[in-house]
C-alpha cells in the first residue's frame, strides 16, 4: 500500500536529541511525516541510549529503538575542522534546529536563532533542557526524577503510610518532549508567515510546574497543602480512587453527579442513593471516610471482571492492568497504537504509535531507529550535494 502524504511531510528538522524527552517529542513529529536528521557525535559513539540496559545489541537497544524511529542519523563531530560548514549547509535546507542539552550549550554551540540567522533568516532553534536557557540553574543538567520531586508531584504521589513516590513512567519527559515539538512546531507556523525565525526556550522544570494546573491554582490562591491520599484518591471527588475487588483492583470515578445512582445500583444498594451523608459531593467528601468503608467491602466480594460488566457505560471505571494487559485492550489495538518496524539486530519490533491521529492519512511504513551514522553520506551527496572528494576530506578530518 503506498504511504500518503502525511501533515508535516514538508517539514525538515536538524536534531541534536539524546535519551528519552528529546528523540520522544522529535519522534511524534517524524511519526507524522516530518523529515528528522539526527545528528550523532561520532567520537562518543553517538546517543547514549543506545547503551542503556537491559535489551542491548551491538550499538543498539531496545531503549533507543522505542524513540527514535523515522529517524535518519548523521555523525558529526561540531569540534573538527569543517563540521561547522556542514552544519550550516544543513540548516540552510532545513525549517528547525531542535536540541535537548543544557540550557547553556546551545549559546555555546553555536544552536541558537542568533547565530544561525545569518545563515537561514528563517530557522526555528527550539531547545528542550532541565531548567531552561535563562535562570541561576541554566547550566544544571536535569532528569525526570528530578523533576517530579521538585515540582512537588512526589509529595502528592503514593500512600500516606509510604514514602514520596515517584510516577511508574517518565511524565515529566514525555510531556516536555510534546511541549517542545508544539512549541517548534508554532515557531515554524510563524516564520512561514512572516519569513523570520526565533528560538524557542522549554524546559523541563517549567513544564513540570505547568501541569500542576489546579493543584497550583488552590495552593497559590488559598490556604492549600495537598496531602498524599489513600487508595490514590481524588483530593475533591468521592468516590474517585483504587478499590480491592475479589481478585485484583479496579478504579472508579464518580466525577459528575449523575454516576452516583448508577455506582449505587450496581453495587446493589440502592439505599445509599438518596442517604443524606453521600447525596452531594459535598456531603460525600465530608463523609469520605464512611463512604470508602461502605463501598470497599462491597467491592470486595466480587472479581474485577464481574464489577466491569456492571458498570462499564454507566460509571466511569477501569481495570488496574498490568502494562502487558494495557497493551492488548481492544481499544488500543482498534486505535492502531501497536505498530510495528524491522529491525536487522532484532527483527520484528512492536512499538506504541504515536497518539495524534488524522484519519485518511495514517503512515503505511515505520522504520525503525537508525544505525548510528546510515544516513550520513546519502544526506551530505543528495541533499548538500557534496562531491565524493569533500566527503572523503570530512572524513579524514573526522568530522563525519
Amino acid at each position: 500500500m503506498a504511504q500518503p502524504v502525511l501533515p508535516l511531510s514538508d517539514v525538515r528538522i536538524i536534531a541534536f536529541s539524546q535519551f528519552g524527552a528529546g528523540p520522544f517529542g522529535v519522534m511524534q513529529l517524524a511519526d507524522l511525516g516530518a523529515e528528522v536528521i539526527k545528528i550523532e557525535d561520532p567520537t562518543t559513539g553517538g546517543d547514549v541510549s543506545r547503551s542503556v540496559p537491559p535489551f542491548r545489541q551491538g550499538n543498539d537497544s531496545l531503549y533507543y529503538q522505542s524513540f527514535n524511529r523515522n529517524n535518519r542519523s548523521i555523525t558529526l563531530n561540531l569540534r573538527a575542522e569543517g563540521a561547522r560548514d556542514v552544519l550550516h549547509d544543513l540548516v540552510r535546507v532545513s525549517d528547525g534546529v531542535f536540541s535537548n542539552l543544557r540550557g547553556d550549550q546551545p549559546e555555546r554551540l553555536g544552536l541558537t536563532y542568533e547565530r544561525l540567522a545569518p545563515v537561514n533568516p528563517a530557522i526555528v532553534c527550539c531547545s528542550l533542557s532541565g531548567f531552561g536557557m535563562s535562570g541561576p540553574r541554566r547550566a544544571e543538567p536535569g532528569y525526570d526524577y528530578l523533576f517530579q520531586a521538585y515540582a512537588g508531584y512526589m509529595s502528592l504521589t503514593g500512600d500516606p503510610s509510604t514514602p514520596p513516590a515517584k510516577s511508574g513512567v517518565s511524565v515529566v519527559d514525555l510531556s516536555g518532549g510534546f511541549a517542545a515539538a508544539l512549541g517548534l512546531l508554532a515557531g515554524i507556523l510563524q516564520a512561514r508567515r512572516t519569513g523570520r525565525g526565533c528560538d524557542v526556550d522549554v524546559a523541563l522544570l517549567d513544564v513540570a510546574v505547568s501541569m500542576l494546573a489546579y493543584v497550583a491554582t488552590f495552593a497559590l490562591n488559598r490556604d492549600y497543602d495537598p496531602p498524599r491520599l489513600p487508595d490514590s484518591s481524588h483530593p475533591t471527588l468521592y468516590p474517585s480512587q483504587v478499590f480491592a475487588t475479589q481478585d485484583g483492583y479496579l478504579v472508579i470515578m464518580v466525577a459528575k453527579e449523575k454516576f452516583w445512582p448508577p455506582l449505587c445500583r450496581a453495587l446493589e444498594r440502592p439505599d445509599l442513593i438518596d442517604d443524606p451523608r453521600f447525596d452531594s459531593f459535598d456531603s460525600r467528601f465530608r463523609h469520605r471516610e464512611e463512604l470508602v468503608s461502605e463501598l470497599g467491602g462491597v467491592f470486595r466480594t466480587k472479581p474485577t471482571a464481574e464489577w466491569l460488566s456492571r458498570l462499564t457505560g454507566k460509571v466511569p471505571c477501569a481495570p488496574v492492568n498490568s502494562v502487558a494487559e494495557a497493551l492488548a485492550e481492544p481499544q488500543v489495538l482498534a486505535r492502531k497504537m501497536i505498530i510495528e518496524t524491522e529491525n536487522p539486530a532484532f527483527g520484528t519490533m512492536r512499538h506504541v504509535g504515536t497518539p495524534i491521529k488524522f484519519p485518511g492519512q495514517e503512515r503505511q511504513h515505520y522504520d525503525p531507529a537508525p544505525d548510528l551514522g546510515a544516513g550520513t553520506e546519502i544526506i551530505l551527496r543528495d541533499y548538500l550535494h557534496y562531491s565524493p572528494e569533500r566527503i572523503s576530506r570530512l572524513r579524514a578530518a573526522g568530522a563525519i
